[in-house]
C-alpha cells in the first residue's frame, strides 16, 4: 500500500505557510509512493490558501493523451488549464495525479491517485465532507471507477466524455468489476448513488460514444440518483473545454457535501 511521501517542493511550501496566506494561486509538484512506485502529482493551491480552515478538495483525472511521467503533461487539458485561466477565485484544494503510460485508472494507479488524494488532504488541510472527483475521457471512467469504488466518499462527481464499456481501440478502457451478465449501466448506478453527479458530453464525440453517458444519465435516474446531463451539439470529444467553462457548474458542486466527520 502507500507510504506517505511529501514531495519537497510541497514540504518546502508548507514549511512557511501556517502563519499567513500563501499568496497567488499556484501549482506545487509532489509524489508518492504506493507498492515500491514512485507516482507524481500536481496540486492546485488556491488564492488565500490558509490552515486556519479546512478547504473542499477536488480529485482530477486525466485522459489518456496525458499519460507520462513528467508531471506536467496532466496539466495540458481540461481542469488544470482552466484553473490557470480562472482559478483566482476558486475555492478549493485540486490533486491532478498523472498516469504512466500504457496505464488507466484502475488497480495501482487508482490506488496512487488515491495516495495523492490522501495526502492532499492532510497537508493542505481538506475537508473530508467537501471531497470531489471529476475526469474527462480515460480520466471520466476513471472517475466511475473511483465513485465506485469508494462509495460514499466523494461529495459530487463531474464525468465528462467518459463512459463504463470497453472501447474498440482500446479495450483495457472499462470500469473494473462488473459482473459478466448484467447491465453495467444500472450496476454502476447501483454503486455510485445517491452521489450527486453531472455528466458531459459531446453530441458528435467519435472517440467514446454519447451513448455511454446517455446510458449512466438513464440508470442513475432509474435509481433516484440526483444526476444532471449536459450533451453539447456539434462538440466533438473536446466537450471538457465548454464544460469546465459552464457557469453554474462549480456553485452546483461546492454545494454538496457528505456526512463524513473529520
Amino acid at each position: 500500500m502507500a507510504t506517505k511521501h511529501l514531495g519537497w517542493a510541497a514540504a518546502l511550501w508548507m514549511a512557511g505557510a501556517s502563519t499567513a496566506h500563501a499568496g497567488e494561486a499556484h501549482f506545487v509538484a509532489s509524489e508518492v509512493t504506493v507498492d515500491g512506485h514512485r507516482y507524481a502529482f500536481q496540486v492546485f493551491v488556491p488564492h488565500g490558501w490558509s490552515a486556519d480552515r479546512a478547504w473542499p478538495v477536488v480529485l482530477f483525472l486525466h485522459g489518456s493523451g496525458e499519460r507520462g511521467h513528467d508531471n506536467q503533461a496532466q496539466l495540458r487539458q481540461g481542469l488544470p488549464p482552466w484553473l490557470k485561466a480562472h482559478g483566482d477565485d476558486f475555492p478549493a484544494v485540486v490533486v491532478a495525479p498523472q498516469a504512466p503510460e500504457n496505464t488507466v485508472w484502475s488497480g495501482e494507479v487508482e490506488r496512487a491517485a488515491m495516495a495523492a488524494l490522501k495526502q492532499s488532504i492532510e497537508a493542505y488541510h481538506g475537508d473530508r465532507t467537501r471531497l470531489y472527483v471529476t475526469g474527462l475521457s480515460m480520466g471520466g471512467y476513471g472517475a466511475w471507477q473511483l465513485a465506485v469504488d469508494h462509495p460514499g466518499l466523494f461529495a459530487a462527481a463531474v464525468v465528462i466524455c467518459g463512459g463504463i464499456r470497453s472501447l474498440d481501440d482500446m479495450p483495457e478502457l472499462k470500469v473494473y468489476g462488473v459482473p459478466d451478465g448484467v447491465d453495467p449501466f444500472a450496476w454502476v448506478a447501483n454503486r455510485v448513488k445517491p452521489m450527486p453527479t453531472w455528466i458531459f458530453h459531446g453530441a458528435i464525440d467519435d472517440q467514446v460514444p454519447p451513448d455511454e453517458s446517455r446510458g449512466m444519465n438513464k440508470a442513475l435516474l432509474k435509481v433516484g440518483d440526483p444526476v444532471r446531463y449536459t450533451e453539447f451539439p456539434g462538440v466533438g470529444h473536446g466537450s471538457w473545454v465548454p464544460a469546465y467553462d459552464t457557469s453554474e457548474l462549480w456553485p452546483w458542486v461546492f454545494s454538496h457535501r457528505t456526512g463524513a466527520a473529520g
